[in-house]
């Protein structure tokens, strides 16, 4: 397995994972937070993507600016939000931050996805699954805690352990283990595709079936019945990761 593909999404611009839900996403307005005042970079880019994101999802998108407070007014904002998905916030990299791709001069308004973020009970065992047996590579570790992170995530005395992830092409992963506090409620065992919490990341292989046999050595909970054949092309599975997070893994056969 040494070709992965991992690609994610938070329901922003171009949507290519997307939280199952029993309803069609989105159901209603789309809320998008500009953590600045109107009228600056960020805020003319939201204003441009507006009609655009708009017309794609079928939904209006409306503008909410919440500036102040380094982002945390924002950032608190959308955590207090309902998490159905229909509630964004738009977010720049500062200079020196982030991958060299995402500061190169373009007229492109919409560059990419960077990562998504799974919190994590154990950093090792997710390790064990993300790393050992998808082939992932450790990209960078770092420890976050202070009042921006406290206040981003709205959980106060917030102190993790960071630990990036990348396969060889598409956006990261990015476990987060929660040092403290240590009392976050683990994911519910009888979730469902179709739960609104539900969620999962997409990981591509070149071959299907190294990536089976591989899920299957490290006794890896499957939630599709098997492997399912897609064509005469394709096989997919759906797997819990450590935590119970699903994860389709999605291959060509060789």
């Amino acid at each position: 397995m040494q070709s992965l593909r991992v690609v994610v999404s938070t329901v922003f611009l171009s949507v290519l994972i997307q939280p199952a839900a029993a309803q069609p996403f989105p159901s209603k307005p789309i809320t998008m937070v500009v953590p600045y005042a109107p009228g600056g970079n960020v805020d003319v880019t939201a204003r441009v993507l507006q009609a655009a994101i708009g017309d794609a999802l079928g939904q209006p998108v409306v503008i909410e600016n919440r500036p102040g407070g380094a982002g945390l007014i924002a950032g608190d904002y959308v955590a207090r939000a309902d998490p159905d998905g229909h509630t964004l916030e738009i977010l720049e990299f500062p200079k020196g931050k982030g991958l060299a791709k995402w500061h190169r001069p373009t007229d492109k308004l919409f560059l990419g996805i960077d990562h998504t973020a799974i919190v994590a009970g154990n950093t090792d065992s997710s390790l064990a699954f993300y790393r050992d047996v998808l082939g992932m590579s450790v990209a960078g570790t770092s420890e976050n805690y202070g009042t921006e992170q406290e206040h981003l995530n709205n959980v106060f005395g917030a102190r993790l352990r960071i630990t990036a992830l990348r396969a060889a092409s598409g956006p990261g992963v990015e476990l987060l283990e929660y040092l403290a506090p240590a009392d976050g409620r683990p994911y519910p065992a009888d979730e469902h595709a179709n739960d609104l919490v539900h969620w999962q990341t997409i990981v591509g292989t070149a071959d299907a079936v190294g990536a089976e046999r591989a899920l299957r050595r490290a006794q890896t909970r499957f939630v599709s019945p098997g492997v399912v054949t897609l064509g005469d092309t394709a096989r997919s599975a759906v797997v819990r990761d450590p935590d119970g997070h699903a994860v389709l893994v999605h291959g060509r056969l060789n």
